[in-house]
């Protein structure tokens, strides 16, 4: 079992590189499935969830290997499994998408239902009443894997999403890649990583219109050529160290960004004070110069706060005074990390979607763990800001999403290592 230990009380600064994009990654990857020859995908981060993904597909009979550290070569012309529900598949959140790529591709799909972190109810009723719509029925087997297929081949029709939903819009958007026709998805989420998939598609030869805008147009093609394509950097993670250098009132320059995606959290940064300095590739933040003040949140679809920042957010708002105000409409239960920060001496209520911050009394060491990813990076953020060494277990949820975090955040200054303990002893400590 790994923990992280962070000793508190240092502001960070110097550069640090951001990697792929997590959520562009995941559903990249399950997309190359529809592709009638090899591809190679570039600047794919180095983390849990792509390991897991990339030995899915291999288990189906795809072939995969890294070529080198950020690249990953993916073969599935000789896949004939359209069967993925192995316990693989249920150990993370992204394996849905898994059912519109296989049927896209077999014109049937038997998934797993997916897993990943535990913060609410994840329903799928806006991805079935996709497929639904594209001519496919469905079918719940023993409550654990869905069941899709079609007798007559997918067919283009016209799906209005009752919510926003990312999942089911990439869903839909890989299932229809190849269906016979016309498909129109209205209400369409429109985060970075969707119009991410849709350029990966369009570079292989889709018909895919509209992705970043609240209808996109499909127009069904036979066939997909293999490409060389680049994900896009990781928002949340740039987030997170945006978020991290204004915790600790330091001066952080992020590389290897896209700064328009990060608008609403430099916007809530500026509003507390923050110095944000943008550049063509990067972003520059500068926390050490004044008195930060207290701000409300709401999170809220793309181009919205995203709901994967708001942990962070809540650990940099303990060490701002005053009353300051979260309000999470995206997931019903994200507030289960708010009981570590409370262990650190957080002042903080939860009352339904909203959790009231009363902050600047100052955070203490405390032995926490992560409840799920992000909450585990507010717990790194808050373990930065607090007087003390603190102690977070779970770490496997951390690894999930982020690239060499602890390397990433020594080389900004942070006092922190990777503990490994066996049996409850302490056997070996790396950097």
């Amino acid at each position: 079992m790994e923990k992280i230990i962070i000793n508190g009380g240092k502001s960070l600064s110097g550069e640090v590189e951001i990697s792929g994009a997590k959520n562009a990654a995941v559903a990249i990857i399950p997309a190359s499935i529809l592709c009638d020859e090899p591809c190679i995908i570039e600047n794919i981060p180095n983390i849990s969830d792509v390991t897991l993904i990339a030995k899915i597909l291999q288990d189906m009979g795809a072939a995969v290997k890294r070529t080198n550290k950020d690249s990953l070569y993916i073969d599935p012309t000789k896949m004939n499994n359209n069967k993925a529900a192995s316990p693989l598949v249920r150990g993370m959140r992204a394996s849905y998408y898994l059912l519109g790529a296989l049927l896209g591709r077999f014109k049937c799909a038997s998934v797993a239902l997916p897993g990943g972190c535990n913060f609410g109810v994840r329903p799928i009723d806006q991805h079935l009443k996709g497929f639904n719509a594209l001519g496919v029925s469905t079918e719940l087997i023993n409550g654990a894997i869905i069941e899709a297929k079609t007798p007559y081949g997918l067919r283009g029709a016209s799906v209005y999403l009752d919510v926003v939903s990312v999942g089911a819009t990439i869903n839909i958007m890989l299932s229809s890649v190849k269906a016979e026709g016309q498909t129109i998805i209205e209400n369409a989420a429109k985060e970075p990583h969707i119009v991410d998939l849709a350029n990966f598609l369009n570079s292989m030869g889709a018909n895919i219109r509209g992705a970043g805008t609240d209808v996109i147009k499909i127009r069904g093609v036979r066939y997909l050529r293999g490409v060389t394509y680049s994900i896009i950097p990781d928002q949340i993670e740039a987030g997170t160290y945006m978020t991290a250098a204004a915790a600790t009132r330091g001066t952080v320059l992020i590389k290897n960004i896209i700064p328009k995606h990060l608008d609403s959290i430099s916007a809530k940064l500026r509003e507390m004070g923050v110095e944000v300095e943008e550049h063509d590739e990067a972003i520059n933040i500068d926390a050490s110069k004044r008195p930060l003040r207290k701000c409300n949140i709401k999170t809220m679809p793309h181009p919205g706060f995203p709901t994967d920042c708001q942990p962070q957010f809540a650990s940099l708002l303990t060490t701002v005074p005053g009353i300051s105000i979260i309000n999470e409409s995206v997931w019903d239960n994200r507030y289960q990390y708010i009981s570590e920060l409370i262990r650190m001496g957080a002042r903080i209520s939860v009352e339904g979607k909203l959790a009231i911050i009363e902050g600047g009394y100052g955070l203490t060491a405390a032995p926490v763990k992560a409840t799920d990813l992000r909450a585990g990076a507010a717990m790194m953020i808050a373990a930065l800001c607090a007087s003390g060494s603190t102690e977070i277990a779970n770490v496997e949820y951390i690894v999930r999403g982020y690239e060499g975090v602890v390397e990433k955040f020594k080389n900004l200054g942070a006092d922190i290592k990777t503990v490994c303990y066996f049996d409850g002893e302490n056997t070996s400590a790396t950097a």
